[in-house]
């Protein structure tokens, strides 16, 4: 018998190929030393070979933090992809919208960004992403924009709408395939800057993210609030690889 778990399991995914922000460690801490306030474990990984089913069957969210470059494999990609369509949830934090720019279900999952804006390279903190197309033509709910009469367009702009984008979301995230269960997708362009050690400190922000995750797990579409889901952090009497198994009738290993 299944037992309802009522702690949500994310995995941090924090692997770079290329640029690799020297804040990833001040958000690994911030996040995992505030989760349990929030009911939220977080555990973390860069070892690109953990994308297998029986290690992303386990999470009910994925949360890539400030990757850049090819981080995931082919049989990664193909057990990711799995995972999307049996109800998976995903966010993306900053820096992972400069990441895996040829895969087309990931596209749909974070828009990816096209240039870097600097408005002010005095300040730490002071730049916008400009993206290669308008999170909206996927289906996304922009919540968060800059407002551009602040700043000087310096970047090259593509059709990402008006106004900037910095942060949306997708009930039903576009990563996943059609006919399928779709979890939820959220990304923000918001940047955890490790000269900015007073936002460990700081409820209102890391609320934020802890509110993101929480949304994200809410879908009911993992085992965190919904016994009957395919994915998610399981109870432990059950392996929610089995699940998957039986489910796909492909096997668990990579």
């Amino acid at each position: 018998m299944l037992h309802h778990s009522s702690k949500t399991k994310v995995s941090i995914y924090s692997a770079t190929e290329d640029f690799r922000h020297g804040s990833i460690p001040t958000a690994i801490q911030a996040l995992q030393s505030k989760g349990p306030s929030f009911d939220i474990q977080f555990e973390t990984t860069e070892d690109k070979a953990q994308f297998t089913d029986q290690y992303l069957a386990q999470y009910d969210a994925l949360l890539f933090l400030d990757n850049t470059g090819e981080v995931v494999d082919d049989l990664g990609k193909a057990a990711w992809q799995k995972c999307l369509d049996l109800g998976g949830n995903f966010v993306g934090i900053h820096a992972a919208s400069d990441c895996l720019r040829n895969i087309t279900f990931y596209g749909h999952e974070v828009v990816w960004l096209q240039t870097v804006d600097v408005i002010d390279s005095s300040h730490p903190n002071d730049f916008r992403y400009n993206l290669k197309s308008d999170p909206r033509t996927i289906g996304a709910t922009i919540i968060l924009s800059a407002n551009e009469f602040s700043y000087i367009e310096r970047g090259t702009r593509l059709d990402q709408g008006i106004a900037h984008p910095t942060a949306w979301f997708q009930e039903c995230g576009a990563g996943a395939e059609s006919n399928v269960i779709a979890g939820r997708s959220f990304y923000t362009s918001l940047h955890l800057n490790k000269t900015w050690q007073f936002r460990m400190n700081c409820f209102c922000y890391w609320r934020n993210y802890m509110d993101i995750t929480m949304y994200n797990s809410q879908s009911n579409t993992t085992l965190a609030f919904n016994t009957s889901a395919q994915v998610g952090n399981p109870s432990v009497s059950v392996d929610p690889t089995s699940i998957l198994s039986s489910t796909t009738g492909t096997s668990t290993s990579s």
